[in-house]
This record gives C-alpha cells, sequence and structure tokens, in this order.
C-alpha cells in the first residue's frame, strides 16, 4: 500500500519536481550558505508582515493566493526556468525518496491521532489531564510570547530541523541531554544509598 501511495503522490507532485528537489537541497543544507539565506528570506518575510500588519482574513487571503498562484505557476514555469525535462536517474531515485519520506510522514502523524483517540477510549481519565495539561502549558506560552514571534520560532524551527537532522546536530544535542540526565539519575542513586 504504501508504494501505491508514494506512486500516486510522485504522479501528483510531477509538475513540482524541479522545485521539489531544490527545496530539498536547500532545507538539507547542501551548501554552507543555505540555512543563512533559509533564515534571511523567512526573516524578511515575517519582518514585512510585522510591517504591514493585517488582518487575520488580509494575511489568509494573501496567503492562500499566493498558494494558488503558485499551484498554476509553478507547473508550467519550472521547465523553462530549470531549463529541461529529462530527468537523471540520481534525480528520480531522490524525488522518489522524497515522497515516499512524505507519505511516511503523513502514516506517522495519522498514526499518532489514532493512538490518542485510542487513548481518550481506553484512559479517558488520562486522556483528559494530559489534554488539560498540554493545552495549558500551550495557552501560557501563547500569553507569555508574541504571536509573530512565536510563528516565526515555529516557521524556523520546521525551516531548519531537515538540515539539523542531516548534519547530525539533533542527534548530538540529544546524546548530550541524555548523558546530563544519566548523569543526575546516577548521581541522585548515589546520594539514596
Amino acid at each position: 500500500m504504501s508504494a501505491s501511495e508514494t506512486a500516486g503522490l510522485e504522479e501528483q507532485l510531477q509538475g513540482w519536481g524541479e522545485v521539489i528537489l531544490l527545496t530539498d537541497k536547500v532545507l538539507r543544507w547542501e551548501r554552507a550558505w543555505f540555512p543563512l539565506a533559509l533564515m534571511s528570506v523567512v526573516s524578511f518575510a515575517f519582518l514585512m508582515i510585522y510591517y504591514l500588519d493585517p488582518s487575520v482574513l488580509s494575511g489568509v487571503s494573501c496567503f492562500v493566493m499566493f498558494l494558488c498562484l503558485a499551484d498554476y505557476l509553478v507547473p508550467a514555469l519550472a521547465p523553462r526556468i530549470f531549463g529541461s525535462n529529462k530527468w537523471t536517474t540520481e534525480q528520480q531515485q531522490r524525488f522518489h525518496e522524497i515522497c515516499s519520506n512524505l507519505v511516511k510522514s503523513r502514516r506517522r502523524i495519522v498514526g499518532w491521532w489514532k493512538r490518542l483517540f485510542a487513548l481518550k477510549e481506553e484512559k479517558p481519565k488520562m486522556y483528559f489531564m494530559t489534554m488539560l495539561f498540554t493545552l495549558a502549558v500551550v495557552a501560557w506560552i501563547g500569553q507569555q510570547v508574541h504571536n509573530l514571534f512565536l510563528t516565526y520560532l515555529i516557521v524556523s524551527f520546521f525551516l531548519l530541523f531537515p538540515g539539523l537532522n542531516q548534519h547530525g546536530i539533533i542527534t548530538k544535542y540529544i546524546g548530550m541531554a541524555k548523558r546530563e540526565i544519566n548523569k543526575l539519575l546516577k548521581h541522585k542513586e548515589k546520594k539514596n544509598e
């Protein structure tokens, strides 16, 4: 089933192939200056939103209008901009990997969603307390941090995550955190003895 989902997604995104491959290279930081360029574009976009201060309705309308324009123009202009319709085997393989990863990510999200509702059915009190606590923490963070700045941080994190993961930075810091937690637990055990 996963292979057919991947093939379907590849077919749907075929007009976006060159753009997706370029975006993948930028998000995975194949060049040293890509993170700087990425953050510059994101920062400029958020500064423009801050400066223009559009209403929510105007902001959503402009965003959807941009998506519609991109959906119409990219498949038509991409072959002209990128030069050729010929795909190398390497490009096709990378495009297939990207589509496969998108399908896997979608399945993980659906799996987490199903687990959440299974928790609701099996342990309603645990579900209620978890949701209440999580939403209270999110509400508190939302009250403490300006909406636009919080959105900027979230967007920045999601855009930098693939590069951080690709270069092993996340693994490195998670490993450091695990070692520190283990040291604290061992130190606590020694005090209890």
